[in-house]
């Protein structure tokens, strides 16, 4: 079930991406940006989520951006391929990608307990007591 957000943000972005020119809304000049950053980083979050390394999910959201303009600029749903569309969407996969670290490293924070110290990033976690 961890996996069911990420299933739904990729269905609605591939709704909003390759919908025809003629059921996009109009809208102010830059909010097809605001939209590519929000979506490509609720990739993220969803993704890290349902438990995708963070590497590999990047690398396929920004292979993802690129082939949606190219898709975009070569299928005929009267829509261009578009640089900067590819730009919002890599900053907002990076966005996403930090929220959801912030987010693990508050959620690990919280639940150790006040007298044990944090322990650094590249030191594995104590695994658990055979006697427990």
């Amino acid at each position: 079930m961890r996996a069911l957000p990420f299933v739904l943000a990729l269905v609605l972005s591939v709704l909003v991406l390759f919908t025809p020119a003629s059921g996009v809304p109009t809208a102010p000049p830059g909010t097809d940006k605001v939209v590519h950053l929000l979506l490509f980083a609720a990739l993220a979050v969803t993704g890290r989520v349902a438990g995708l390394p963070a590497r590999p999910l990047l690398a396929g959201l920004v292979l993802y951006a690129v082939f949606s303009e190219v898709l975009q600029a070569l299928l005929p749903l009267g829509r261009s391929g578009d640089l900067a569309d590819v730009a919002a969407d890599v900053l907002g996969a990076g966005l996403g990608l930090a929220v959801a670290a912030g987010a693990g490293a508050l959620r690990r924070r919280r639940s150790r307990p006040a007298d044990r110290p944090a322990r650094p990033a590249d030191q594995p976690v104590d695994p658990p007591s055979p006697l427990a």
